[in-house]
C-alpha cells in the first residue's frame, strides 16, 4: 500500500527539514512549498492527499491557503502554527482545516496525528467503495458485492443469467443497449439464437422487477434495437 502524498507548506527552513526528514525517515511521500501561491499551485498540480500547512507565510495567511484549496479539493489539512490563541485556530477550523498542531512540536505528536488522517482516508475510501458497490432505482437495489438484489426490501430471486442481465442493465442506467452488446456481454457471443434466448430471459426479469399494479417500468424495449433500464424517481 503507497503512504499517502504530503505537501510540505513551510517558509522556515529548519521546521521544513525537519518535518520532511521525519517524514522521509517513516517512508512517506513529500511535496515542499515555501509561500502560498507555491502552495497552491502544488495542491492543484499534484493532488496531494494531506497538506501540512504553516500560516505565517511570506506572500500570504495560511488561511487564505486553506479556502483556495476548499474551492476544488477536500483533502485533510493539519495546519501547524506558532500562533497559539483559540482566535487563530477557530479561524483555520472555519475556513475548512481538519486538525491543528501548535510550534513547537514533537515529531511523536506530528507522526500521531498523520496515523489519525490515514485512518480517517481509510475510513471514507471504505465508504466511497462501498457506495459504489450498491446501486439504487427507486425501490430496487442491487448489491454487486452481495451478489443479490432487492426490490421494496425483499429480496429477489433471479437466475443467473437474471442478475447478469439486471448488474449489465443497471450499470448503463438510462442507456439503450443492443441486442448484440447484451448478448456478447452475457454469453460471450452474438447469435441469432442468443437474441431469441434474451427475450425469454428479460421478459422473466422484467416481470419480477415489475409485478403488481402499477408498478414502475424499470426495462423499456426499444423495438429492434434492444433494451434500456430507466431510471424511476
Amino acid at each position: 500500500m503507497n503512504r499517502p502524498l504530503i505537501l510540505v507548506v513551510e517558509d522556515d527552513a529548519p521546521v521544513r527539514n525537519l518535518m520532511t526528514t521525519t517524514l522521509k525517515t517513516h517512508d512517506y511521500r513529500y511535496l515542499t512549498a515555501v509561500n502560498g501561491e507555491m502552495a497552491i499551485v502544488e495542491a492543484s498540480s499534484h493532488d496531494p492527499d494531506i497538506m501540512l500547512l504553516d500560516l505565517g507565510l511570506p506572500d500570504m495567511d495560511g488561511v487564505q491557503v486553506i479556502e483556495a484549496v476548499r474551492t476544488w479539493s477536500n483533502m485533510p489539512i493539519i495546519v501547524i502554527s506558532a500562533r497559539s490563541e483559540d482566535t487563530d485556530k477557530i479561524q483555520a477550523l472555519d475556513a475548512g482545516a481538519d486538525d491543528y498542531l501548535t510550534k513547537p512540536f514533537s515529531v511523536e505528536e506530528l507522526l500521531a496525528r498523520l496515523r489519525v488522517t490515514q485512518r480517517r482516508l481509510s475510513f471514507m475510501s471504505a465508504e466511497a467503495l462501498a457506495a459504489s458497490s450498491v446501486f439504487v432505482n427507486g425501490s430496487l437495489r442491487v448489491d454487486y458485492a452481495g451478489g443479490c438484489a432487492y426490490l421494496n426490501g425483499r429480496e429477489l430471486h433471479l437466475t443467473p443469467i437474471e442478475y447478469k442481465l439486471l448488474c449489465l442493465l443497471s450499470k448503463n442506467v438510462g442507456k439503450v443497449l443492443t441486442h448484440t452488446f447484451i448478448t456478447q456481454n452475457i454469453w460471450g457471443r452474438s447469435w441469432e439464437n442468443d437474441v431469441a434466448s434474451l427475450r425469454v430471459f428479460m421478459a422473466a426479469l422484467r416481470k419480477k422487477l415489475e409485478a403488481g399494479e402499477g408498478a414502475p417500468q424499470y426495462i423499456q424495449t426499444h423495438i429492434g434495437v434492444g433494451y434500456r433500464m430507466m431510471r424511476v424517481e
